[in-house]
């Protein structure tokens, strides 16, 4: 009976989870990088790209310099919009911010840093594990220690302070904004463009924009989140969401087998991984620990703002901000292992997380 109630109760984080690993094997196969049919953190970077924050470039086989990593990123957009439709439409679409902004920011921001040095957000860290990619359990080890770390600066008391209720035009000026941005780079506006290289890999913009509004409204009604999953775990004993992060492993594994990608469970050799552990596992660290602060994982931060939180917004715009700088500070790591200055980074990343924690928490708590 417990078991049946179970079900009952996350049946629809179950489905949101399938739903997501399968997405990612099909826009995998449509011509998205391997492994990487969802990740939010490369596809922020990407829009940082697209932006102008970031110049990665690559030279071609004739000696032409072109730019990669530089796509106004449709599953971005896609979520935010399925998001927003849905909440709009169930009347959860309830604007409020005004919590700590710039901390926010700046966690955003550090974030991604450690995300790109370890070369993909939880969600694409649970991709690889399902593809069979063992860089990526260093990478679950970190984010465990990481989210293990925040909740105990949760159970001392650590708050970014209360959020105020705010205008629905405020909540919606984000979700707006990013559409808009996306409909100029259709249209072919000003903003950047990738030349013709193997980072750029994508599939095709119409689908990849479908699959990600069902995927935004889905995490949107099922509250999906890696970092809430382990957070709950292991402070009210409630595997809901956990759920949700098997159902994304299960549904990568039986999918690539279907497509005729099979399983290669190795090391070595995976698609834009690395082998550095320590740095796979700290860059993991970073990214549990700022999460569980922000209050959930990458995901849940680009669910909230279509929601018309507009603290959420300001995060997302921290970790483009950070996508940026990861390339242009040449911290991003890469198939060939970690950025000349990935692990300074993601050192002072810790420091600064560190900081924030200890200096948010509420007097009388330790």
């Amino acid at each position: 009976m417990k078991k049946q109630n179970w079900l009952k109760q996350n049946w629809l984080v179950i489905l949101c989870g399938l739903l997501v690993g399968t997405a990612a094997v099909v826009l995998t196969k449509l011509g998205n990088p391997g492994n990487m049919g969802f990740c939010i953190a490369c596809f922020l970077r990407d829009i940082a790209g697209a932006l102008g924050l970031q110049g990665a470039s690559t030279t071609t086989e004739a000696g032409e310099v072109v730019r990669t990593l530089s796509n106004f990123r449709p599953e971005i957009v896609g979520i935010i919009a399925g998001s927003c439709i849905l909440a709009l439409f169930t009347k959860e679409f309830k604007p409020k911010g005004g919590s700590s902004p710039f901390t926010r920011f700046l966690l955003g921001v550090l974030v991604m840093l450690g995300a790109l040095v370890f070369l993909g957000c939880p969600l694409r860290m649970v991709i690889r594990i399902g593809g069979g990619d063992m860089n990526a359990i260093m990478g679950l080890i970190g984010f465990v220690i990481g989210i293990a770390v925040g909740i105990i600066f949760l159970k001392g008391g650590f708050s970014l302070g209360r959020a105020y209720k705010q205008s629905k035009v405020e909540g919606l000026l984000f979700p707006v904004i990013m559409i808009g941005l996306f409909i100029l780079s259709l249209v072919g506006a000003t903003l950047y463009k990738s030349g013709a290289a193997p980072g750029n890999k994508a599939a095709p913009w119409f689908i990849a924009l479908a699959v990600a509004l069902v995927v935004g409204a889905l995490a949107q009604k099922s509250r999906l989140c890696f970092v809430g999953g382990i957070r709950d775990a292991v402070m009210f004993k409630e595997f809901g969401l956990l759920a949700g992060f098997g159902g994304v492993i299960v549904a990568v594994m039986l999918g690539n087998i279907i497509v005729g990608n099979g399983l290669k469970f190795s090391f070595d050799g995976q698609p834009v991984a690395h082998t550095e552990w320590l740095w796979n596992m700290l860059g993991m660290t970073l990214v549990g620990w700022g999460s569980v602060l922000l209050g959930g994982c990458p995901l849940r931060q680009l669910v909230l703002a279509g929601e018309g939180n507009t603290d959420s917004a300001v995060t997302v715009m921290g970790m483009i901000v950070g996508g940026g700088l990861a390339h242009t500070l040449k911290i991003a790591s890469s198939g060939a292992g970690t950025g000349a200055n990935g692990p300074t980074a993601v050192i002072i990343g810790l420091v600064l997380v560190l900081a924030i924690s200890l200096t948010n928490l509420k007097k009388g708590k330790a």
